[in-house]
């Protein structure tokens, strides 16, 4: 009768412990399928397409880009003071390179993380375009390229700035080399990825836009990225009716002081044929635009705030 008590246990012990080895084994297994079918980290979105992420930065421009091959692009980096959440926020999508720097015009609310972002990143090449700033931020920026001994490619209209299989990234702007301001030595460039594009304007003004308008440069494109955070200084009704973008993205801050984007900006977007959304960084915050280049249906759009899928 012991024995029989004995041999019970033992087989009950037994049970207990391939019970154990099999939620231990199970437990392990679980976190792979997680991982297996949860969607993956932003780069491996560029495995065939191209991913442009809108980024909130309040009242300043900031735009990734994962290109179809793998590789990187960052066109701006914010405010002063925004250098540090940009530095932390592509860490967090495993960015160790930014194979593409493009500094748009030497205003504050664009290179304002400029430094920050050198002097954390393998940095490829650095396109700007022939202006120049006293500001300690453009110095900094300056410096930074300089302890990395980073010489930065003086980009203008016509220029090709980099291409892979399937895609390129143009520059449209600026065309002239003696402007009043700034804002007119704005780069606008121009990723085309199969039948899909995103024409970025920077602050890119009226007068850029006429330049543009009197180019054979193909304007029409898929996204635009609405000049000069939505001013009425920029996105003349005949330059948004040449670009006639499906999306439009502006990029500016909640209640900002300068009243951005301006009404008569959005009225026109508002009557553009082929507009099918228009995104606002204030409103929807980070916007992720993603395309296929390949079918019409290709372009898949996720906002922060709230979650919209398109």
């Amino acid at each position: 009768m012991a024995r029989r008590k004995r041999n019970s246990s033992a087989k009950a012990f037994s049970a207990i412990v391939a019970i154990i080895i099999l939620l231990v084994a199970a437990w392990q297994t679980i976190p792979k399928l997680l991982k297996k079918y949860d969607a993956p980290p932003t780069p491996a979105h560029s495995n065939g397409f191209l991913v442009g992420e809108f980024l909130d930065v309040d009242q300043a421009d900031c735009e990734l880009f994962y290109l179809p091959d793998g590789k990187t692009a960052l066109i701006d980096a914010g405010n002063l003071g925004d250098g540090e959440e940009i530095v932390s926020y592509l860490k967090s999508k495993n960015i160790s390179k930014i194979d593409y720097l493009i500094a748009t015009h030497p205003h504050a609310d664009h290179i304002g993380g400029m430094s920050d972002v050198v002097d954390s990143f393998e940095i490829g090449k650095v396109f700007m375009p022939s202006a120049l700033s006293s500001s300690k931020t453009y110095e900094n920026f300056l410096l930074s390229m300089q302890n990395k001994s980073i010489e930065p490619t003086i980009t203008k209209a016509g220029d090709l700035l980099f291409e892979g299989e399937d895609y390129k990234a143009e520059c449209f702007s600026p065309s002239g080399t003696d402007y009043d301001d700034l804002n007119h030595y704005s780069l606008t460039v121009k990723i085309t990825y199969g039948i899909h594009s995103f024409l970025l304007t920077g602050d890119a003004e009226a007068i850029n836009e006429k330049e543009m308008l009197k180019s054979d440069y193909s304007l029409k494109s898929t996204v635009l990225k609405v000049g000069h955070h939505g001013s009425d200084t920029s996105s003349s009704k005949k330059f948004l009716k040449a670009v006639n973008p499906e999306y439009a993205v502006i990029s500016c801050g909640a209640d900002n002081e300068y009243g951005h984007p301006h009404k008569e900006v959005l009225d026109s977007l508002s009557k553009l044929d082929g507009l099918k959304k228009l995104y606002r960084t204030d409103e929807d915050k980070t916007i992720i635009i993603t395309a296929d280049g390949k079918t019409e249906s290709g372009v898949k759009i996720t906002t922060q705030n709230p979650t919209v899928v398109e």
